[in-house]
């Protein structure tokens, strides 16, 4: 019979020991779905542990659990229920985004930084193998990278792709990504700018209280590729009447493959999108008609 792995032990852990996993991009929030967290420890305790490795310099790093973590603290606690792992850098990143993508709201930067972090760790293996002769170039370990990330997260490479460029925004405007005053198409096309001329940006985007169309911030790109974003140009742009913009509706991937099954292509998405309306005013039509 094969020799089975040792089962994990559950230990109460002092919350003082623990403390956040390093660059941790997910934002834990006192908002309401925190209060629900803390109102459950407090009726029934903490049902799933922690996951959290321990720490050379002393104490433990959180690796999954921050929420429970935190509302743990907020609820009184002592200590928290968790599995001691012992992980590697890169192993602990990629189960740190694994199990926080399971969360119904994340804001585009936290996903983005997220899909970065994961992408890193799972080169950095791919690295390891290219020593050991199983691998043929980083350029395949790569594209495999990314290939992996989108397929575990339920999205196209194109999209993880798009996600990643985020993070090529400065600080501020990715700020204004994060409070939705730039959108994530628009704000995917402004990543291409220099750093430079996204604080050009910030001036006349605040010059002309207008957010960019995706039209307009596809327009800074091309300019910004032939050297000619200048500072008026981008005054000229943002200061456009958008009125033709407000007709355009645009659906996120990520919010919309939630509701499908990962197999749908965009083309079935939309049918079953239309089908669904259809269906919805027809109804509304024989209400109407009562």
């Amino acid at each position: 019979m094969p020799k089975q792995e040792p089962r994990e032990q559950v230990q109460q852990i002092p919350l003082s020991e623990i403390h956040p996993f390093r660059n941790h991009p997910f934002k834990v929030l006192d908002d309401e779905l925190m209060q629900q967290t803390i109102d459950s420890i407090m009726q029934v305790g903490i049902l799933n542990p922690a996951i959290i490795r321990p720490d050379p310099e002393g104490g433990y790093e959180m690796v999954a659990g921050h929420r429970r973590l935190h509302a743990a603290d907020l609820a009184g606690l002592k200590t928290i229920p968790a599995i001691v792992r012992n992980l590697t850098d890169d192993e602990a990143v990629i189960l740190m985004v694994d199990s926080n993508l399971q969360r119904e709201t994340i804001s585009p930067m936290e996903r983005a930084q997220a899909y970065k972090m994961k992408l890193e760790a799972l080169k950095h293996q791919g690295k390891r193998v290219d020593l050991e002769g199983k691998s043929t170039s980083t350029r395949i370990a790569q594209k495999l990278s990314v290939e992996k990330v989108a397929e575990e997260a339920g999205t196209s490479r194109d999209q993880v792709r798009r996600y990643i460029r985020l993070t090529e925004l400065l600080p501020e405007v990715q700020e204004k990504v994060e409070n939705k005053e730039i959108a994530f198409s628009p704000a995917v096309e402004l990543s291409y700018l220099t750093h430079d001329e996204q604080r050009q940006f910030l001036d006349a985007m605040d010059y002309s209280q207008n957010t960019p169309s995706l039209s307009q911030a596809q327009r800074l790109k091309k300019l910004s590729r032939e050297g000619k974003c200048t500072q008026e140009a981008m005054f000229a742009i943002m200061s456009e009447d958008k009125k033709d913009d407000m007709t355009r509706i645009t659906l996120d991937n990520d919010v919309l493959r939630k509701y499908f099954p990962r197999n749908y292509t965009p083309l079935q998405m939309q049918q079953t999108i239309i089908k669904l309306l259809e269906q919805w005013q027809k109804k509304r039509q024989r209400q109407n008609e009562r």
